[in-house]
């Protein structure tokens, strides 16, 4: 279920060795400390940023804003940094796994505060709002209803309007009901989805709303002032166009090691940023244009000119956007999923030329959520959760052939038979060798009865457990979605309804970033 590179990188797997860094481990961040230490982030540009975005937030406790004050304070020193996580600005924070990513982050700079206590670490997710792939971001699925969010509007995300959700809202307030914890979420995602006019600043203030008291800052690098910082990087991007052959090169080399290439590198790895608009600059017939508009510049100077006169005008691609997130951040550590650290590891050559050090990159925690009802179906059936990892026809064969009083197997009965053949094809070639085509044949059809009628066992033993294997189908399609993980399908929302905020108290008890393996929480 996890990618191969998930895996591969997971098991600190010395084929990546040249593709990283550092080690995932404690012990590393002494000297990605020294390291950092070393770079030029503007810190003050940072704190204003934050200062003006959280400024901007109607959050109703002050004890919440005086900790994110706190910690925004404190990123003047250098002596603090940071730890990062980032993702789409999805739809009710889409997936599960978007909630694991915050609270591995969290959990790791406490564990970092804890192990250097001469350093303060702070917490940081990074909103993608820039991103313009609506359609994977804009819906959810709750109790088997599917919510969407229904909007015309192009460009990034982000930027989009916040009007658009009031259908988002009216379904969300049915699907949740009446309960305390449905009236207590609801009514902060509400306040979020229509206090703010566009898609990014609700957000910011949603995720500052359920994780703010553990000390998490929310930024969005959509900001003016934060890519004035990046001016110097997109301006040598444009002019020596360095990514692309670095990225390429680091792709090849873990392509001959059998993993596949996670994005596409271009010449020119921006995207142009207007309201209703995100498209890419392209170098065609000698000019600097922007695609499918009327956006043009017939010199790099003059492309150049525009960017040091409205660097916000310009968004880095997926290939820049990691550099334009570790020039910004005093960052030690990316946590993120498999998909994310896979493009990660073609990056560093890149880090290198722009001399930019290069993060830890550690995996998220992954989850399996088991509610005490399916933990006690489970006990019932006599299943562990790694049963349900099996193919599903596979594992209700070998629930019925367990429990069926007979065995259902004949493979005993197949192994006489064609040994009762061997035996016939043996005297058939002394006697007369051309009837051997037609015992062979006879034979295959004798086995492929049996195995009729093996089938027709199974099936009627299938009858007599209807009710267990039912169970099991739903069990195995609560935890693992279709075959996946259960983190990728799941939003947050049913498991607060339950735990209320305890759900994330629990999860904070429970991941560990630094720790292999998948986490299991039974209820």
């Amino acid at each position: 279920m996890l990618a191969k590179t998930d895996r591969a990188y997971t098991e600190e797997n010395e084929l990546f060795a040249p593709f990283f860094h550092y080690k995932p481990i404690l012990e590393s961040f002494k000297q990605v400390i020294v390291d950092k230490s070393l770079g030029k982030t503007d810190r003050n540009t940072l704190v204003s940023v934050l200062k003006k975005q959280y400024a901007g937030l109607n959050t109703g406790s002050a004890s919440l804003m005086g900790v994110a004050l706190r910690q925004i304070n404190a990123l003047s020193s250098t002596n603090t940094f940071t730890v990062t996580t980032a993702h789409q600005p999805s739809l009710l924070t889409g997936p599960l796994y978007f909630i694991y990513k915050i609270m591995s982050t969290i959990n790791l700079s406490e564990q970092l505060t804890r192990a250097y206590p001469d350093c303060h670490f702070v917490p940081v997710f990074v909103i993608g709002g820039e991103d313009h792939d609506f359609e994977e971001v804009n819906a959810i699925t709750i109790f088997n209803k599917k919510i969407s969010w229904e909007n015309n509007e192009k460009g990034a995300v982000g930027m989009m309007h916040t009007a658009s959700l009031a259908g988002v809202l009216a379904e969300l307030k049915m699907v949740l009901g009446e309960s305390e914890n449905a009236l207590s979420i609801f009514n902060i995602i509400e306040k979020n989805y229509t206090q703010y006019a566009v898609y990014q600043d609700a957000t910011q203030s949603l995720i500052h709303d359920l994780f703010g008291q553990y000390g998490l800052i929310v930024l969005n690098m959509n900001d003016a002032e934060l890519k004035n910082v990046f001016i110097p990087i997109l301006k040598k991007e444009i002019v020596e166009q360095i990514s692309k052959p670095l990225v390429e090169r680091a792709q090849a080399a873990l392509g001959n090691l059998g993993f596949k290439a996670q994005a596409f590198p271009r010449d020119i790895n921006l995207f142009y940023l207007r309201e209703n608009l995100r498209e890419r600059i392209v170098y065609e017939e000698g000019i600097y244009k922007v695609l499918n508009t009327d956006y043009a510049w017939q010199t790099v100077e003059s492309l150049l000119n525009e960017v040091e006169r409205t660097p916000q005008y310009f968004s880095p691609n997926v290939v820049l956007r990691p550099l334009y997130q570790e020039v910004v951040l005093p960052n030690l550590a990316y946590i993120g999923g498999g998909g994310e650290l896979a493009y990660w590891l073609e990056r560093k050559e890149q880090f290198e030329a722009f001399g930019v050090n290069f993060p830890v990159l550690i995996r998220r925690n992954s989850v399996l959520w088991i509610d005490k009802g399916s933990s006690d179906k489970l006990s019932k059936l006599t299943l562990t959760w790694q049963d349900l990892t099996l193919e599903i026809e596979q594992l209700l064969k070998n629930y019925v052939a367990r429990v069926a009083s007979d065995p259902l197997s004949m493979d005993d009965e197949k192994t006489a038979m064609r040994q009762l053949f061997d035996g016939i094809l043996t005297k058939v070639k002394t006697i007369d060798p051309t009837l051997e085509k037609s015992v062979l044949a006879e034979a295959t059809k004798a086995i492929q009865s049996v195995e009729i009628i093996e089938s027709k066992l199974l099936k009627a033993e299938k009858q007599k457990n209807e009710v267990p294997l039912n169970q099991i189908k739903v069990l195995a399609q609560k935890f693992f979605p279709n075959g996946g993980l259960q983190e990728r399908s799941d939003n947050f929302l049913p498991y607060y309804l339950k735990h209320g905020t305890a759900f994330f108290d629990i999860l904070k008890e429970n991941l560990n970033p630094l720790e292999d393996g998948f986490v299991i929480i039974e209820e």
